[in-house]
């Protein structure tokens, strides 16, 4: 799209889709190095969706496949500095996913923590969207993983929400350029984009899978945010084509996660500002001339001035608010905390991206996670600097929605209820254009007696569910209702319902 400067400025801003907070957003290196990506993004040629899938490699043969032996072992965290003592096994390391290049993925894996059920429970795979953001940083550290980082950015307590209760879970930095995974061939870092992040991401599963074969055929998910709405469903495609062209299971996917997902830009945008005026955020008069004005459709070339001036108050209006939560407050100081601050996992700490920075930059941290081994010449970043361009993005990912579930995919879409940036209207619209029947109407869920969110479930077993009183980053605010999600999606059933009111 060819989009005149000022609404590019405000719409890049809006739709970074990142998952860092509004401190962040304003005046930060992050916010600039994801702001030019994102402007890179709408000026991509790849606008539309492209039917095949999103591979570089024909299948997975020993082209691709590396040997792995001994590296499981040497790539066994024994702990990690400043850690509670657990007794779950914890992994970290590279996996080359192109040999010429020098390019390498860094991975996080915690196994579960249920001794005698981790032999059996599923290998989940989470991932964070941006593009360009770091799944150790907010999937790990600050989201669903098992320990969260204190204020003084040294010591870690426990998540007792966390999903290595329900799976075996698996995160990983990617593309290359994102936090510790990185290329030799620096160039590769201007070649980002939806297709080779695909394909890395499948080299990487193969090769991992061969580092840990007892996980080969166990039942693999994979999970992920925002826009990891796009990377989720393109990697599903790629192991699903893989599967049938090898004439065999070489990936036992099961089903597919994603949450606040970017999935199709018109709908994400225009339900974006329809939850902004709906939340009394921006003005009636404002969201009627947006949408008398802007077009969002992925053909729109030139937009008026008047959706200009629209977009400009809009950003004006909602300035000094966290857009990923519109609730919560805002961190206070960036600094850390000689003394740890009194912590809780069920009250999320705004600041809580300066903590895991200030960790995971520390020596002693990356020699734990065996990171960082090529000394790279940038800080780790919870949202990448380097990567400068995003080469393709597709307008919509929902026809892939459509293949799987013509090949037996289970598919949920969940949506914090307080995130303004891919709001539920958003996902609601987007569901709409898929013109699905209704399976199991609109209802609320319930734990511990209490209203979780909303659930419906359409024909073909997708599934939408809300959660209550979450932002962005679902598990951060609402770990215990994330948790009871993740299982019951796993589970393959039903969001627990009432009938108090029948």
């Amino acid at each position: 799209m060819n989009i005149p400067k000022p609404f590019l400025v405000l719409f890049s801003s809006f739709l970074i889709l990142s998952c860092f907070s509004i401190a962040q957003i304003h005046g930060s290196k992050h916010s600039q190095a994801l702001s030019q990506l994102y402007k890179s993004k709408l000026n991509s040629k790849s606008a539309g969706i492209d039917t095949k899938p999103f591979e570089a490699i024909l299948h997975a043969n020993a082209t691709s496949i590396h040997p792995q032996e001994g590296l499981k072992e040497k790539d066994r965290i024994k702990s990690l500095p400043g850690q509670p003592k657990v007794k779950f096994s914890q992994y970290g390391g590279y996996v080359t996913v192109d040999k010429k290049a020098g390019r390498a993925l860094f991975y996080y894996f915690a196994e579960a923590d249920n001794q005698q059920a981790k032999d059996s429970l599923p290998l989940l795979l989470w991932l964070n969207g941006g593009p360009g953001c770091s799944s150790l940083a907010y999937g790990a550290m600050l989201e669903l993983g098992p320990f969260r980082i204190h204020s003084d950015g040294k010591t870690l307590y426990r998540n007792r929400f966390s999903w290595n209760y329900a799976a075996n879970v698996l995160f990983l930095e990617s593309p290359a350029g994102v936090g510790f995974s990185y290329s030799n061939r620096t160039s590769d870092y201007d070649k980002s984009g939806d297709r080779r992040t695909a394909a890395d991401n499948y080299v990487f599963l193969v090769n991992w899978l061969e580092r840990f074969p007892e996980y080969k055929g166990r039942e693999f998910y994979i999970a992920g945010e925002s826009y990891a709405g796009h990377y989720v469903p393109q990697l599903a495609q790629t192991i699903l084509h893989h599967n049938k062209k090898a004439n065999r299971t070489i990936i036992n996917l099961k089903g597919i996660i994603i949450g606040n997902a970017v999935i199709n830009d018109e709908t994400d945008t225009r339900g974006m500002y329809d939850y902004l005026a709906s939340h009394a955020l921006i003005s009636d008069e404002i969201a009627n001339q947006v949408r008398k004005y802007c077009d969002f459709s992925p053909n729109a070339t030139i937009q008026p001035k008047e959706c200009d001036d629209a977009t400009v108050a809009i950003e004006k209006a909602t300035y000094f608010i966290d857009i990923y939560n519109i609730y919560a407050p805002s961190c206070a100081s960036s600094n850390l905390t000689v003394q740890p601050k009194k912590a809780s996992i069920l009250k999320f700490d705004p600041c809580s991206e300066y903590y895991a920075e200030a960790y995971l930059n520390r020596p002693d941290v990356q020699e734990a996670l065996h990171a960082n081994v090529t000394k790279l010449t940038h800080d780790w970043e919870p949202c990448s600097d380097v990567i400068k361009h995003w080469r393709d993005s597709s307008s919509t990912i929902l026809p892939l929605l459509h293949e799987f579930m013509d090949n037996g995919l289970r598919v949920w879409i969940f949506s914090g209820d307080i995130d303004g940036r891919v709001p539920v209207t958003s996902t609601k619209y987007s569901l709409e254009k898929m013109n699905l029947p209704i399976k199991t109407e609109w209802h609320a869920w319930f734990l511990s007696g209490q209203v979780g969110g909303y659930t419906q479930v359409y024909e073909g077993d997708i599934t939408l569910a809300t959660v209550r009183e979450a932002g962005h980053q679902v598990p951060s605010y609402q770990p215990a209702r994330a948790l009871s999600l993740i299982k019951h999606f796993l589970d393959g059933t039903p969001l627990p319902d009432t009938k108090r009111y029948n």
